[in-house]
């Protein structure tokens, strides 16, 4: 298989899909593996790292003509559509449930498209979410906690506390990998904390991280109430493939002090917070009724090398399945396309 890995165009996107030791493993399988120039610089893994490990360095162009397998990081933009082609099969994350002009202008390619977002693994895990999903949780309450600071226009909020002041309390709606994440930073640092979620296994969790982590199912009323006294909200709701449901709506929002913070790492799947809208590390934040909001689409990227070992790590045996003759007769891998001749398959899209 001639497998391609574009460097990543989007703002402040420094992640890259393969390390230098995946794709020595790639190419000691057989497969040709052509990386665009400085693909990995901005993850500490220069050219030659890559050439050492057997790959070709090449233009952007070079990278995507020579190959088959399109393996990147984020979903594809101007300049990627620009050189996709209907031989290709593109292996990224794409959330196309809440974006679908680029779902339309994919189906025009003709190409097939998997997304990271929507693999499920046999136990029922989003193995390729996951870590970026950590990722994004730990910085949430960690930027959060900054924002929260008078100089960045917030209440001028310790978020931990000390003794003869009070705790800052952090809201999270949604107890999975990215709200667990958050909950624990949170919990480490002093904070007061509550947590959302449907499922008493996960609510269990939360409770195990300390005595200052309260977790509750999300009855409307007691979102609104918990909403209302927090100082750092974050949204981190999720059902696999689809939009985000609004479960923060405009009035909870307005009931929340000025200067309090709000962070939806759901932002890519739509957000679910009604006044989320996409920002990027360009400009990251905006204020919407007093409240500051951070809604970065990629996250993870402000911790490229991190991120990038971690999403390597998790990614080459599923890479190594796809790159076979028969790697869509993986169910994981067949189950995760999103659009495949010009049609939208996923069942979550189709809704």
């Amino acid at each position: 298989m001639k497998i391609g890995i574009p460097r990543e165009v989007k703002p402040q996107e420094g992640r890259v899909a393969l390390l230098p030791a995946a794709c020595a493993a790639l190419v000691a399988d057989g497969h040709t593996v052509t990386v665009e120039h400085a693909a990995g610089v901005q993850s500490g893994y220069p050219d030659a790292d890559y050439v050492a490990a057997g790959a070709v360095i090449a233009d952007a162009a070079t990278t995507y003509d020579q190959s088959t397998l399109i393996i990147k990081v984020k979903e594809p933009v101007a300049a990627d559509l620009a050189r996709l082609r209907a031989h290709h099969t593109l292996f990224c994350f794409l959330h196309l449930a809440p974006a679908p002009e680029l779902a339309r202008e994919l189906q025009s390619i003709g190409l097939t498209a998997i997304g990271f977002e929507t693999l499920v693994s046999a136990s029922g895990e989003l193995p390729l979410l996951a870590p970026m999903s950590d990722i994004a949780g730990r910085l949430a309450t960690q930027i959060g906690t900054h924002l929260l600071h008078a100089p960045q226009g917030g209440k001028g909020l310790l978020l931990g506390g000390l003794p003869g002041a009070e705790r800052g309390h952090v809201v999270v709606i949604g107890g999975g990998h990215a709200g667990g994440n958050a909950a624990a930073m949170a919990a480490a640092i002093g904070a007061r904390v509550t947590v959302f979620d449907v499922r008493r296994e996960r609510l269990a969790d939360m409770r195990r991280l300390g005595a200052n982590v309260t977790a509750l199912y999300p009855y409307p009323d007691s979102i609104s109430t918990a909403v209302a006294g927090a100082d750092l909200l974050i949204g981190a709701a999720l059902k696999p493939g689809a939009k985000a449901p609004h479960i923060i709506s405009r009035d909870m929002i307005a009931s929340m002090a000025p200067g309090s913070v709000a962070v939806d790492i759901s932002v890519d799947q739509g957000g679910c917070i009604e006044t989320t809208r996409p920002t990027s590390y360009d400009a990251p934040t905006f204020v919407e009724l007093g409240v500051t909001h951070f809604c970065v689409t990629n996250m993870p990227g402000a911790v490229p090398r991190s991120a990038s070992q971690a999403l390597s790590a998790v990614l080459l045996p599923y890479v190594e399945t796809l790159a076979r003759a028969d790697g869509l007769s993986n169910e994981a891998l067949r189950q995760a396309i999103n659009v495949q001749a010009g049609q939208l398959v996923h069942p979550a899209l189709k809704e």
